[in-house]
């Protein structure tokens, strides 16, 4: 889901509290390596920061973002290690 405020954009990713805890631990590193991803894609929109809440994971970008970049996040937070991706809802 994403949603449009005045000067910032947000995709909310649906988590499980455990696999909250462990993402946000290194949060600053997903940033970079999420932005890493993006540019690769010669996608535009690029994270800003992340944080999180009861809903899950809230990934702050530049810009709305299209389809394709909501796969790129998706995929990185799913393919992470310490993530248990049965617990990672599809955006």
């Amino acid at each position: 889901m994403t949603t449009k405020g005045s000067s910032r954009k947000q995709v909310i990713i649906p988590i499980a509290k455990d696999n909250i805890d462990k993402f946000m631990k290194n949060s600053s590193i997903h940033v970079a390596n999420l932005n890493r991803n993006l540019k690769n894609a010669k996608s535009e929109v690029s994270v800003d920061y992340i944080h999180f809440d009861p809903l899950g994971i809230i990934v702050v970008t530049n810009s709305v973002s299209l389809n394709s970049n909501l796969l790129i996040i998706e995929k990185y937070i799913k393919n992470l290690e310490n993530i248990d991706s049965t617990q990672v809802k599809t955006l």
